[in-house]
């Protein structure tokens, strides 16, 4: 006797022949059945886990489209995600409690902050009448102090015409003819200016150059405002202005350039750009003449100059392929600091001088991406938590040794390898256990995938965890473009790269752009040598 599948099978002498072959055709029909419901089981494992994959990712639409896109943790949010579901059972406990040091902070005084020292006060006095200023006893009252309140007063925009006059002067007795070396009729010569023969002012292109791209205003509009106010230009003169200034100021452009090169980091980023070309009357370059109107072109930013010279520089490209990049690193040594994209990678390959690092805000982004759609998920917030703890010491090193690179360089080695080891770790052991398609999931391989780029900030005190300043500084053009759409042609986006770039590094150097502008369009005419332009940088403008 033997047993089969649960099933007791007589193997004597006496058994009968076709009941043992009943008996393992049964067995192996079993056999079968189980095995196909084990794949069953399988396939219905994979779609649960492409359901949830995909779950996620409408979650995570619908929170970008109606809730705040802050980087915040869910725990300190009271309005939670919308239509959210309850997590998924098999969440990974928490691990134990750790005591976090908080910096303190000085609470700002509440109610309406004062108007600015700097601008013109005009004094409006408001006093009772003289009859009022005699005692009933017959003496003078004695003014023994006064109330004070301030009201801020707008004029608006004013313009008005700059009639230039110049005389001239001839010789009515001998009509020249005694003074040959000088011309027969004498006049002063032309101001030179930015723009010869035209009605523009250093004060007319700072206005309209930073409405459009410091305030976001496009040409439309600006002409409609100007109409209200009795000067009727259109915005093709604008756009053509704008053009001119660009070519005109191309010696300087060149000096930004060079000194985006010259300092010890780059920081590079690139967002899209919709340009409606006209390739028949264009000249433009080989891989734009198949291109549509309704490809995404690509405006790129790097960030980097001298210690103290900052310089924001905009560059326009039809695509987002790696050789752009390349072509801008050409001749560079130092660090470049950029996202996750693998342009980069590529771009920096051959370029054993440029060391490549990463961005922990990226990272950070994935993670609370994940904590954002699962309100339950203790294992996104641990890793925010990780993360930022690397930013906490950040933060507190840059304040206690600002002035001292190395104290600082090797303090925060000290402090931030064991996070980091510690991070590290935890990514290790939830790579095993997470899905890799569900966000959770991609944080966790992003961040290893990055790791050595994103840890390479130790090295260098001129290095931030993070892109988050070329980030910023790309804003601006994001705005901008939300209000006017796109540009009309490649040299319009190529000359919205130099406005930009103007506008932006006066900024980062604490200059007010129109102030910058203005000073630039008085005395780029006057330039003639390479001294001259360098004097009209923005760090060097207001000392020349």
């Amino acid at each position: 006797m033997r047993y089969i599948a649960g099933m007791n099978i007589n193997t004597g002498t006496g058994a009968n022949a076709n009941e043992l072959e009943d008996y393992k055709r049964r067995y192996q029909q079993l056999e079968t059945r189980n095995k196909k419901l084990e794949t069953e089981v399988i396939e219905l494992k994979e779609y649960r886990n492409k359901y949830l994959e995909i779950k996620e990712q409408y979650d995570l639409l619908v929170y970008k489209r109606f809730a705040r896109s802050a980087e915040q943790l869910l725990g300190d949010v009271e309005q939670q995600l919308l239509f959210a579901e309850e997590a998924e059972a098999n969440e990974e406990k928490t691990e134990d409690e750790e005591l976090q040091t908080v910096r303190s902070f000085t609470r700002k005084k509440a109610g309406r902050k004062p108007l600015s020292a700097n601008l013109r006060r005009k004094v409006k006095t408001i006093d009772i009448p003289e009859s009022e200023k005699t005692c009933a006893c017959g003496a003078k009252l004695t003014r023994i102090g006064e109330e004070t309140s301030e009201k801020l007063i707008i004029i608006p925009l004013q313009i008005y015409v700059e009639k230039t006059v110049r005389p001239k002067y001839a010789c009515r007795n001998c009509e020249g003819t005694e003074d040959e070396d000088k011309p027969a009729v004498r006049i002063a010569p032309v101001e030179p200016a930015i723009i010869p023969k035209s009605i523009t002012s250093p004060s007319l292109l700072s206005t309209i150059i930073t409405q459009k791209f410091e305030m976001h205003l496009p040409y439309y509009r600006q002409e409609k405002q100007l109409e209200q106010i009795g000067a009727v230009i259109s915005r093709q003169d604008m756009a053509n202005w704008q053009q001119q200034v660009y070519w005109k100021l191309e010696p300087l452009f060149e000096l930004l350039k060079k000194a985006v090169k010259d300092g010890p980091v780059i920081q590079m980023d690139e967002t899209p750009v919709q340009v409606i070309s006209d390739i028949k009357t264009a000249d433009i370059k080989s891989e734009e003449s198949d291109r549509k109107n309704t490809h995404e072109s690509r405006m790129w930013l790097a960030r980097g100059g001298p210690v103290g010279k900052k310089v924001i520089w905009y560059e326009y490209h039809p695509t987002r392929a790696a050789c752009h990049a390349k072509a801008f690193l050409e001749g560079y040594s130092g660090y470049l600091q950029t996202d996750g994209y693998i342009g980069y990678d590529s771009a920096v390959k051959d370029m054993p001088g440029v060391i490549h690092v990463g961005c922990f805000a990226h990272a950070r982004r994935k993670f609370f991406e994940a904590a954002k759609i699962n309100k339950n998920s203790k294992s996104a917030q641990e890793g925010i938590k990780h993360i930022r703890n690397l930013y906490d010491i950040e933060n507190e090193l840059r304040e206690k040794f600002a002035d001292n690179n190395n104290m600082f360089l090797s303090e925060r080695k000290t402090r931030a390898g064991p996070v980091l080891e510690k991070f590290k770790a935890w990514l290790e052991k939830r790579k095993d256990e997470v899905p890799p398609s569900m966000l959770l999931g991609k944080a966790v391989s992003y961040s290893l995938e990055q790791w050595v780029k994103m840890t390479a900030y130790l090295e260098s005190p001129f290095l931030t965890p993070d892109n988050n300043a070329c980030e910023n500084a790309i804003r601006p053009f994001v705005l901008g473009r939300k209000n006017w759409l796109f540009c009309q042609s490649i040299g319009g986006a190529e000359s919205s790269c130099g406005m930009y770039t103007l506008i932006e590094t006066a900024k980062q150097n604490g200059l007010v752009p129109f102030d910058y502008l203005m000073l630039l369009f008085e005395k780029a005419p006057l330039a003639s040598s390479p001294d001259d332009w360098e004097k009209l940088l923005p760090w060097n403008i207001f000392t020349a």
